[in-house]
């Protein structure tokens, strides 16, 4: 059974960020590459934690340059940014176990 992450977040708020951006076709298709590869990460992220048994949060961050080795597109998005869809991919398995538990409970 794989290990239940600890979830210290039990604020049931999203975080919005909003901003108009005035650029050209190039720096589109940049921002575009750097969103692809971000959900790229965090999928990949959730594909090795149901792979594998015992993953936690610092294996994901850690699989992460992993990544970055293997895929030399994925290495252009900074390690920051890597990390941040680690942590997103993260949240996700926390949020997963969370939901189970609660269903549990009303069952």
């Amino acid at each position: 059974m794989p290990s239940e992450p600890n979830n210290d977040y039990n604020d049931p708020t999203m975080l919005v960020f909003e901003a108009k951006l005035e650029g050209v076709k190039p720096q589109y298709d940049k921002l575009d590459e750097a969103i692809r590869t971000a959900r790229f990460i965090r999928n990949s992220c959730l594909r090795y934690w149901m792979d594998n048994r015992n993953i936690g949060r610092y294996d994901l961050s850690a699989y992460c340059a992993v990544l970055a080795q293997e895929f030399a597109w994925a290495s252009k998005l900074n390690s920051q940014a890597r990390q941040a869809s680690s942590e997103r991919a993260w949240s996700a398995i926390a949020r997963f176990f969370d939901n189970c538990r609660k269903k549990q409970r009303l069952n």
